[in-house]
């Protein structure tokens, strides 16, 4: 999770579209999303959520091998407070871990 989420950025994510878009709707709570192709259109107030992801080639280390894309974020009409309680719940939605 970031201290501070800017109106436009990009992240390095580990895991397939698959994997995401299981995800996607659930780390958005209630916000309505529209998936169309590698984008969505997150509905937050009278604000939107653009995202846009490609894959990129998986990360090896050693043995093991990781998929992973690149996400793009931009948001449009949402206020800094919304948009960081936004995303706040959105990464730790995401987050994955073992243990």
């Amino acid at each position: 999770m970031q201290a501070d989420y800017p109106a436009s950025f990009e992240r390095d994510t580990a895991g397939t579209e698959a994997e995401w878009l299981l995800r996607l709707s659930g780390a958005c709570g209630a916000c309505a999303v529209c998936v169309e192709g590698v984008g969505a259109t997150v509905a937050i107030g009278t604000g939107r959520l653009f995202l846009s992801w490609s894959e990129l080639p998986p990360r090896r280390i050693a043995l093991m091998c990781m998929p992973r894309m690149t996400v793009g974020f931009r948001f449009e009409g949402v206020t800094d407070e919304v948009r960081q309680a936004f995303m706040r719940y959105f990464d730790l939605y995401m987050q994955r871990g073992g243990g």
